[in-house]
């Protein structure tokens, strides 16, 4: 996107403020034309003082300086007034369309699937939110306050000294000229290499957040003088990036300050030879300096605008690649919500692969009743994640179908589809917010009554209620106020709030004691009863009363059926199950020889 384009979009993305945009765009071309009153009547003034008559087409003819003077404090009084009102009014507007968008890109990014996420690190998509909307922001109140009015400056400003006297006006473009061939030059020079600073700044951010959100591990591995060290290695590489940027611009600002003095040197020269030759005025010549004063004003605001924009190109460009990111996963025009299912689910001939090439899941199909069990059992990396990730619909697979209740999930709507589904991850996820504000994720409107009965059930009431604040107790940062366990009792308690026909349960007691292990099954197993419940389990002694178990291998179900048809057959499921339970007895085993022993 080149930097025009890029500038359009930044416009484009006001929305909704685009019609008060429009009006401050025209309120900045009357400023743009009233501040060219100042010179003329200054000049024309000095004429009139001087003894020559006030004459021409831009102001009547007079003999006294009153009320040229008295026009010039009217066009005072109105720039001050008008200039003060558009700077207010644009920054209301930059501000409220600054807070709108970020809403706007947060809400996006919430929505894009999650293998966008696996592949970009939180860290760089905070930095692009809050840089890219600090850049729009900036953008927004620059043009309107000043660059807008700049650049209609240069527009009014050449033709109409052109008309007042062609041979000054000859100096101010050449003047503009210079400027424009030389900041081309610059823009063209430094355009990739603003990209690479971005770059380093994305970098920066990302080793930054990954440091502090494994803090834990940069202590226990004293790590913090290495972590250190790397953040001023990617700080050093920046600066050395960014230098030589910051130089070609101080370049610009000298030459340009050169070629201000040596115009208005030249304009005094040129003007005293006209005024000799009686081609001119005196008054003329002190508004052609005044002119060029303007110019000069104008040129360096332009200079700023450009500088402004190459600088924040790179943050803008990267916003707007996450802005238009379309999420792979999207609810069809004609997208239903069914309403609360029964939980009946068909997966028929089910093809997925993530990078196109070795499938994660391949020809799957089975059919799960209203009220089943379904267990899935493999190696990591055989499919079993991903077929539940394709229930839910954080992937669309490439072939074949997934229904539930009879209906293409794909016809239905995400937010439908996720409401009928309960997940327990490996991984509880919690936000930093109160015990309650985490189980109200399953139910936004539930009572404290069910908040207590659904942690009961979960086996997390006991550690709550011991806690001062008890469910208004904070569970800290991904929830690291917290144990393992008990971080898994609360996921497994907002599932169980939610009340889903399908329930996910993906290692949902591994971080569980044996005896917590225990009661919890229990409870599970009650509130599995009717309802849908797909779980993916390692230690195959959870899932003994499986309505079916599916054996996976390389995305291939290879087995099928109950965990006693499943050891009967002698297949991989029997040779998992023997080496699990054959390591359990010896963990026994060696326990009460060690036992015997101390006696």
């Amino acid at each position: 996107m080149s930097l025009i384009g890029l500038y359009t979009r930044v416009l484009q993305l006001l929305g909704k403020e685009a019609r008060l945009g429009w009006v401050l765009a025209i309120a900045n071309l009357l400023l743009a034309t009233a501040q060219f009153a100042e010179p003329v009547l200054f000049g024309r003034i000095i004429d009139v003082m001087s003894g020559n008559l006030a004459t021409g087409a831009l102001v009547p003819e007079t003999r006294s300086p009153w009320p040229l003077l008295a026009a010039w404090a009217c066009f005072g009084l109105f720039t001050i007034l008008c200039s003060a009102v558009v700077a207010l009014q644009a920054d209301r507007l930059s501000h409220r369309q600054r807070q709108a968008v970020l809403t706007s890109y947060f809400e996006h990014i919430l929505q894009l699937p999650i293998s966008f996420h696996t592949g970009t690190h939180s860290g760089r998509l905070m930095k692009v939110m809050l840089q890219g909307t600090d850049a729009l922001w900036r953008m927004w109140l620059g043009f309107f306050r000043e660059h807008f009015a700049a650049i209609l400056s240069l527009v009014v400003l050449l033709p109409l000294s052109l008309y007042i006297n062609w041979r000054l006006a000859i100096l101010l473009f050449i003047l503009c000229v210079v400027f424009t061939v030389l900041t081309t030059l610059v823009v063209r020079k430094t355009y990739g290499m603003q990209g690479e600073v971005e770059a380093q700044y994305s970098d920066l951010s990302a080793r930054a957040s990954d440091a502090l959100g494994n803090v834990a591990l940069v202590q226990s591995f004293v790590r913090v003088d290495a972590e250190v060290q790397g953040l001023r290695n990617v700080s050093g590489r920046l600066l050395a990036a960014q230098m030589p940027v910051l130089s070609w611009w101080a370049l610009v600002t000298v030459i340009t300050r050169a070629s201000t003095t040596i115009t208005v040197l030249s304009i005094f020269t040129l003007g005293i030879y006209l005024n000799q030759q009686g081609l001119t005025s005196v008054g003329e010549i002190v508004m052609f300096v005044s002119f060029a004063s303007l110019l000069i004003q104008r040129l360096e605001q332009v200079v700023n605008f450009i500088n402004n924009v190459l600088m924040e190109a790179p943050r803008l460009r990267e916003f707007i690649e996450v802005l238009d990111a379309v999420p792979a996963v999207r609810d069809r025009p004609d997208a239903i919500d069914p309403g609360r299912l029964s939980g009946l689910v068909e997966f028929q001939n089910v093809s997925f692969s993530y990078d196109g090439k070795r499938p994660a899941v391949e020809d799957l199909s089975f059919t799960a009743l209203p009220g089943d069990t379904i267990a899935l059992v493999g190696a990591t990396g055989a499919g079993k994640s991903t077929a539940i990730a394709l229930l839910h619909r954080a992937f669309d697979p490439q072939s074949g179908l997934i229904k539930v209740d009879g209906m293409d999930i794909r016809g239905l709507t995400l937010a439908s589809l996720r409401r009928n589904i309960g997940v327990v991850f490996q991984e509880a996820l919690l936000f930093d917010r109160s015990i309650a504000d985490n189980l109200r994720i399953g139910k936004p409107d539930a009572t404290i009554d069910e908040l207590r009965l659904a942690a009961e059930r979960a086996q997390a009431l006991e550690f709550i209620e011991r806690s001062d604040h008890k469910f208004d107790t904070n569970a800290g940062e991904r929830g690291r106020m917290l144990s393992g366990g008990e971080r898994q009792r609360l996921s497994i308690a907002r599932a169980l709030l939610k009340d889903p026909p399908i329930l996910i349960l993906d290692e949902a007691t591994s971080a569980l004691d044996a005896v917590t292990e225990a009661k919890l099954n229990l409870a599970l197993d009650e509130v599995m009863k009717g309802r849908t419940t797909f779980v993916i389990a390692h230690r195959l002694s959870t899932i003994r009363d499986a309505t079916r178990i599916l054996v996976f291998e390389n995305g291939k179900v290879i087995e099928s059926g109950t965990f006693d048809e499943l050891v009967n057959l002698g297949g991989t499921f029997a040779q998992l199950a023997r080496a699990q339970f054959m390591v359990q007895e010896s963990a026994r085993s060696a326990i009460s020889s060690a036992v015997d022993g101390q006696r």
